[in-house]
């Protein structure tokens, strides 16, 4: 006897309908504040807005300023292909990812203190997410991340990004090294957090105050791969009040841009 395949869930089966030929390109944003600040950006591009009659007063000034027309729904039979349980709240936005440009367009430093994040296998969204707002609330360049081991544009990240994903750039590099190598060049200083650096922060960034940084971060538990860690120039800790103790990484991420903006 043949072994039984396991069935997908309707709202993978309707996404990869939704999808049909354009490929994987195509993201489902969702959530007020998410959709909002995509209808509001005129990078974006737009396909479909599903919306309960709700969702559409409380985006009213978003979607006539985005010019789109939605498809206003049942709250019951919320048709957008996402999963059931994502939080929506009665808006969904099918759009194509951002572009926001390559590495040494988006971080020249020009005449100021740049700050660059980047992070190195770091795959969970809602990290990411999380990251981003810290990153825009901190004045970095951009958020840069390897293609292949890297959340992409997703509802979730969206949502958890609260808009900064409209406004943040988020870019994907096919190598992490190459980025390194790129930044390097335009004079930045790269640090890399490790909790078994010698050096605490501050004293890594303490004579970096007229130089373009850029902090590295690795996943939680394995840290930063051995490449990563050879293309940094120094390695530097966060200092913990105990002997053990560690932060998430978008944590780790907030403490470290502060840190730098603080030189």
């Amino acid at each position: 006897m043949a072994p039984s395949r396991q069935k997908k869930p309707t709202w993978v089966v309707d996404k990869e309908r939704a999808r049909g030929p354009r490929g994987p390109e195509r993201v489902w944003l969702f959530g007020i504040h998410a959709v909002r600040d995509a209808l509001l950006n005129p990078a974006r591009e737009r396909h479909r807005l599903i919306v309960t009659l709700n969702a559409q007063n409380r985006l009213e000034d978003a979607i006539a300023a985005a010019g789109i027309t939605p498809e206003v729904v049942d709250p019951r039979k919320f048709s957008a292909p996402i999963d059931p349980q994502s939080v929506h709240q009665g808006a969904a936005l099918e759009v194509s990812p951002l572009d926001w440009g390559s590495v040494s367009e988006v971080c020249a430093p020009g005449d100021q203190a740049a700050r660059v994040l980047l992070l190195d296998r770091v795959t969970d969204p809602h990290n990411i997410g999380a990251i981003l707002r810290s990153a825009e609330v901190f004045g970095a360049r951009a958020v840069i991340a390897p293609h292949r081991h890297s959340a992409p544009e997703t509802g979730a990240l969206a949502k958890t990004a609260s808009g900064a994903l409209e406004r943040q750039p988020y870019l994907r590099v096919p190598n992490l090294a190459n980025a390194m190598g790129a930044l390097h060049q335009m004079g930045y200083m790269i640090v890399g957090l490790d909790g078994t650096a010698e050096q605490d922060l501050d004293a890594a960034l303490a004579d970096t105050g007229g130089i373009p940084v850029a902090l590295v971060l690795g996943a939680e538990g394995p840290g930063m791969r051995e490449l990563t860690t050879k293309n940094c120039d120094r390695l530097a800790r966060i200092p913990a009040a105990a002997d053990f103790g560690s932060l998430n990484v978008s944590n780790a991420a907030a403490v470290a841009l502060y840190a730098a903006r603080r030189r």
